[in-house]
């Protein structure tokens, strides 16, 4: 029963990334379409359900949890989920508990989320221009986020900046976001622009920003020392030599990055998406709500990471978005 999560192709999973809800209150191109319409609030999980399904995985060998969304932080008594998952740093079976957030509520929740345990936040910030901003996350706006970002800093919360890649859009901002990561000692990840959702609005080949001719860019003006780091995920990192933060590039356009993943994801649903390049999903809320005892949603779990594929189908080699997923980002989790 205690045995660790082994899929097929002997990797352990240890990384359980959990979207806790679907809503938000932007509505970036890229993720979502302005028009949403959101999950009734009762096909969701609880927050008592997201604490047992949480804890189940943990038993069994999850040891990072990081929290998504939609925008997480906009759920209803969200930090009552976050101070329940306390317990799981204290005794040691956890390592880590992050979040992934726009940015928008930090300012609210900065300090509470650093009581909890939570210690690193991944912001999502495209650009630094607030005209822009309002354009690309359509209802946000970027003096709130800037202000949420101040903070996590005054908390003490490590913040991480990812940007995608938008050619034409903020690609005349690559050194000067680079430069305000740096002066406020904050590490930035680039992720390419990924087929995801209705892409009836947004062209994403024309979106498209290869992450390889951006870190080309980035060399003609510092000097990139390859990392060796490996999380087990999609990011591969750089040290910039004149400013000594890390830069990520989260690339599953231009090369494969699974060989060495260790993560699955939760939907707010209690859908497993086993690879987030591929439609093939488990139902652990059904055995969640079978039985109050675990045993049922341990062999879901179990059954379900037996059949985590070898990697995802993403490319856009031939000029079209082969392996193109139709659910938006926000139902799966960033």
């Amino acid at each position: 029963m205690n045995a660790p999560l082994i899929d097929p192709f002997q990797r352990a999973i240890s990384y359980l990334r959990v979207s806790v809800t679907d809503r938000c209150d932007f509505r970036c191109v890229y993720c979502m379409s302005e028009n949403m319409t959101f999950l009734p609030k009762k096909d969701l999980l609880t927050l008592e359900e997201l604490d047992r399904m949480c804890s189940t995985f943990i038993g069994l060998g999850v040891e990072k949890l990081r929290i998504t969304g939609g925008e997480p932080l906009v759920r209803r008594d969200i930090m009552t989920f976050f101070r329940a998952m306390t317990r799981h740093l204290d005794s040691g079976a956890l390592k880590e508990l992050t979040l992934t957030t726009n940015g928008s509520q930090l300012e609210r929740f900065a300090a509470d989320l650093h009581a909890a345990g939570v210690r690193r936040v991944n912001v999502s910030l495209d650009t630094l221009d607030e005209g822009k901003f309002a354009e690309v996350t359509r209802w946000g706006r970027l003096p709130q986020v800037l202000r949420g970002i101040d903070a996590a800093q005054k908390a003490g919360l490590r913040v991480k900046i990812n940007a995608v890649a938008l050619k034409g859009f903020n690609d005349s901002e690559l050194f000067e976001l680079t430069e305000w990561c740096a002066a406020r000692d904050m590490d930035l990840t680039w992720i390419e622009v990924m087929p995801m959702g209705d892409l009836g609005n947004e062209d994403r080949l024309d979106q498209y920003w290869s992450l390889k001719d951006l870190r080309a860019r980035l060399a003609e003006r510092y000097t990139l020392v390859d990392l060796a780091e490996r999380t087990g995920g999609p990011a591969r990192y750089v040290r910039i030599e004149e400013t000594g933060q890390k830069i990520g590039f989260i690339t599953p356009l231009t090369h494969n990055f699974c060989e060495s993943c260790n993560r699955v994801r939760l939907t707010c649903t209690g859908e497993l998406y086993m690879c987030l390049g591929q439609e093939d999903m488990a139902d652990l809320r059904a055995p969640l709500r079978a039985s109050p005892q675990d045993e049922l949603l341990e062999d879901a779990i179990r059954r379900a990471i037996g059949r985590k594929p070898k990697g995802h189908d993403f490319d856009y080699s031939r000029q079209r978005a082969d392996g193109q997923m139709s659910r938006h980002m926000s139902h799966t989790g960033g």
